[in-house]
């Protein structure tokens, strides 16, 4: 987006619209959807994943800054790929109920380990 000078963000179909409204509105991301090809993590060990996590999201949030100088947070700026078009607010928020979406499937999975008799360090 910021490379071609513009929003790329289409026009919203009703059904982008309701989906929407049920990940941005009601901050509810359905289970079973799994994440397109290019977005699945591919293998790579815990320790990097960690030591990455916090500057990938700061870097992310520096270029949405960047792009809600230049075209403002209210336009769609860029699609999702079930969601539709969002802005860049949208995407913000998108981001926040997607990774809160993934610190649950986290403490579950913690939860299940601890109860299979797996400890930290063991």
């Amino acid at each position: 987006m910021l490379e071609a000078g513009k929003p790329l963000g289409s026009k919203p179909t009703w059904k982008n619209s309701a989906r929407a409204l049920v990940v941005l509105g009601f901050n509810y991301l359905p289970k079973g959807r799994e994440a397109p090809p290019h977005a699945r993590p591919r293998g790579l060990p815990v320790e990097k994943v960690l030591a990455e996590i916090l500057p990938k999201i700061a870097e992310m949030d520096a270029l949405l800054t960047v792009c809600a100088a230049k075209f403002g947070c209210g336009i769609k700026v860029l699609d999702h790929p079930f969601l539709g078009p969002f802005s860049i607010d949208q995407w913000r928020k998108f981001h926040l109920v997607h990774g809160l979406h993934h610190v649950k499937q986290i403490r579950k999975l913690r939860s299940a380990m601890r109860q299979a008799g797996f400890e930290r360090g063991a």
